[in-house]
């Protein structure tokens, strides 16, 4: 076991998998001698040249395009999008190609791309940098969509992501690179937690608590809070949005009859409407209660002085929890 933030975990994962497969190589804006704006990929342009760490030009589109002709060559490409607002000039690339070439051959041809992408608010920065953009990838077949919330899934997601055979969009939760937890290096491949299966994060018995990378933690708080009250909440660490882990929720409605989704996107055509919606269908004889969600306002990103009246809180939180009791 080491102890490490998330930022550093995935650094980590991307030595193993660099040391591991020389078809691996990263690109991206100031990635290398800079180490990326959070320092994720600090030193290793250093340890493994510029030729498998590759500082690129300010052109996404450019990235992504260049990622796709290296995977159809038989190598393995990582993309460093250095803030999630910057991905959209690359997303026609994305969503005409990166997403669609394995069906439109018929599954001769795979493009093994990894987009990583920090996403979400809370840093006091700009919208173009907090935004929660998961929906539009996850709207996208072909794409398959994760995100870790702790050091340890971080350190092994980003390496079970480069060894897919699809594209996969890997959402960092930004605020949360300083994280830290332990991490097992140790562990056998086939004792990791699946890619695309979610976790019970804190066992419960009243209220099932959705979230996906940075709000895993605000539902832990809620849950911690909610105790102190006598309301026992479980909390399911999503980890993945596309393909998503019905099965695992599904199971953990069965048991309390209530489900919370949190997550910062605004709740409109967010990605919780599609857990809601799957859960109604699955559960309808178990739930006790609407399914309900908390998330960001169908308002552009605000200014940073103003985003924490527009990011889901514990008092949120909290509030839907009561209101889905009290149903």
């Amino acid at each position: 076991m080491q102890t490490m933030p998330i930022g550093r975990a995935i650094n980590a994962g991307l030595r193993a998998a660099l040391e591991r497969d020389p078809s691996v190589l990263l690109m991206g804006e100031d990635i290398g001698a800079l180490g990326g704006v959070f320092r994720v990929t600090e030193g290793l342009q250093k340890d493994f040249g510029e030729g498998r760490v590759v500082d690129t030009p300010l052109a996404e589109a450019g990235i992504v395009g260049t990622a796709i002709g290296l995977a159809l060559r038989g190598y393995r490409p990582v993309c460093e999008i250095q803030f999630n607002g910057f991905v959209y000039p690359a997303f026609n690339q994305v969503v005409t190609q990166l997403a669609k070439l394995r069906a439109r051959s018929r599954g001769r041809l795979a493009l093994p791309v990894v987009l990583r992408v920090p996403f979400g608010g809370g840093i006091g920065s700009v919208e173009h940098h907090s935004e929660s953009p998961e929906a539009l990838f996850a709207h996208v077949s072909g794409l398959r969509v994760v995100t870790p919330a702790s050091a340890h899934d971080a350190y092994w997601m980003v390496q079970q992501a480069i060894a897919s055979p699809d594209p996969v969009v890997f959402l960092e939760p930004e605020r949360r690179y300083w994280d830290k937890g332990e991490v097992d290096t140790a562990l056998a491949p086939a004792d990791v937690t699946p890619l695309h299966r979610a976790r019970i994060a804190r066992a419960g018995e009243h209220v099932t608590l959705a979230a996906h990378g940075p709000t895993v933690r605000l539902a832990l708080e809620a849950a911690e809070a909610a105790a102190a009250d006598g309301t026992s909440i479980e909390v399911v660490d999503l980890r993945t949005i596309s393909p998503l882990d019905v099965d695992t929720v599904a199971a953990s409605v069965q048991r309390t009859g209530r489900l919370v989704v949190v997550h910062e996107a605004p709740v409109f055509g967010g990605t919780g409407g599609e857990l809601a919606a799957r859960i109604a269908e699955r559960c309808f004889y178990s739930l006790q209660a609407p399914v309900l969600r908390v998330g960001g306002f169908h308002l552009p990103y605000p200014a940073a002085r103003a985003e924490e009246h527009y990011l889901p809180d514990v008092d949120r939180v909290l509030d839907a929890v009561d209101r889905s009791l009290a149903a």
